[in-house]
């Protein structure tokens, strides 16, 4: 492993989880959004993660590094898709625009709750990659003073 491999990583680890929070403020932010382009109400977008590699691999080529104390090389962001599992919250509210004829509005499928546990969840994630961060500096650091004395 380089001396920069790590810093590689933990910085793909911080900007996967600030990309996750955006798109967790995104959701939030349209909480309300009944209405976007498609006509339809706001869908809740989630962010999925995978292990950056530098060449596709083979699943033998895995369980090949795995035993010998494979090296990782980060994180990225691989997919953002819209929740379409959870459906649509319904209220009953006759004098909204997008009420249908029986009074009905369709809000978002964003759970306020949900989507602050997440956000918290990345948070520390963040939190974790800036500490390994600054733990991989104070070693880099602790190593060139050594050489200097």
């Amino acid at each position: 492993m380089g001396l920069f491999q790590s810093y590689d990583i933990c910085a793909s680890g911080m900007t996967a989880q600030r990309f996750r929070m955006d798109t967790i403020a995104q959701n939030i932010a349209n909480l309300n959004t009944t209405r976007t382009e498609n006509g339809e109400p706001y869908r809740r977008k989630i962010v999925t993660f995978q292990e950056k590699r530098l060449n596709p691999v083979a699943f033998n080529d895995t369980l090949d590094d795995y035993r010998r104390a494979f090296k990782g090389n980060g994180v990225r962001v691989t997919n953002v898709y819209e929740d379409t599992s959870t459906d649509f919250v319904m209220s009953y509210d006759p004098s909204h625009p997008d009420a249908d004829e029986n009074g009905y509005v369709r809000y978002p499928n964003v759970n306020t709750v949900e989507e602050m546990t997440n956000l918290i969840d990345s948070s520390r994630a963040y939190e974790a990659n800036v500490t390994a961060f600054n733990a991989v500096k104070s070693m880099v650091q602790s190593g060139i003073s050594i050489g200097q004395n």
